[in-house]
């Protein structure tokens, strides 16, 4: 997994398009709830964006429910009913860019409990990609080189353990701006970097023994420093 791949998401006003065209169909009856998706080419050709375009707010939608994806079969428009999806999409058009400290704030909630699932369920092919990605961080902290991405693929690599497919899921819809504003606001200098490959060793290492307490808490003070730099406290 690359987060590179994550990182280059469409312009939101292309998204958002997108999704309102799809609103367009399934009220003017083209589509309805149950209905099989048109192919991402022909939507691509019929909205006139590209099919990486489309296949985004397919994502989009099948994230928040509009949309279900079945293996062999195709996506499908959830059966939920007509008002209540149009409400749901409203919803969705309406959401705004969350700020870097709603970022935080999630991210730090999230993790702490991620953690601990981790190390309950965490099998030794976890284990690999964990110690995988902490190698590729040290590697480029210690070079001098920028390691967020690293940083945040260590984090994908604890959430992808808890086995829990939402948790995995909603890691991956918020890294990409969490990247993004982490190299806009300069938030860990060396030091720091330096400090956390200690920190996400000993998070790997509690892990590893399964350690649900001390993992939770080696994550706390993981994020001590973002914590402090977002609430100005200790």
């Amino acid at each position: 997994m690359k987060v590179e791949t994550l990182v280059g998401n469409e312009n939101q006003e292309i998204q958002n398009s997108i999704i309102k065209q799809l609103k367009d169909l399934i009220n003017f009856k083209n589509l309805e709830p149950g209905d099989k998706l048109p192919s991402e080419r022909l939507l691509s050709e019929k909205f006139g964006v590209t099919r990486n375009s489309i296949r985004i707010a397919i994502q989009k939608l099948e994230f928040y429910g509009i949309l279900k994806s079945i293996p062999q079969s195709g996506t499908f428009v959830a059966n939920i009913g007509v008002i209540a999806m149009n409400g749901m999409i409203d919803d969705i058009l309406r959401l705004e860019s969350p700020d870097f400290k709603s970022l935080v704030e999630t991210r730090i909630l999230l993790e702490l409990k991620t953690v601990r699932l981790a190390a309950l369920r965490r099998t030794d092919e976890d284990l690999e990609l964990m110690k995988e990605a902490l190698d590729a961080y040290s590697e480029k902290v210690m070079s001098g080189q920028d390691a967020v991405q690293e940083d945040l693929l260590f984090h994908l690599a604890i959430a992808k353990a808890t086995r829990n497919r939402t948790i995995n899921t909603f890691m991956l819809t918020i890294t990409p701006q969490i990247i993004i504003d982490f190299e806009k606001h300069h938030v860990c200098d060396k030091s720091q970097a330096v400090q956390g490959i200690k920190e996400h060793t000993e998070i790997y290492e509690a892990i590893k023994k399964q350690d649900t307490k001390l993992a939770k808490q080696k994550m706390k003070d993981h994020f001590s420093v973002l914590y402090q730099y977002c609430y100005g406290v200790k």
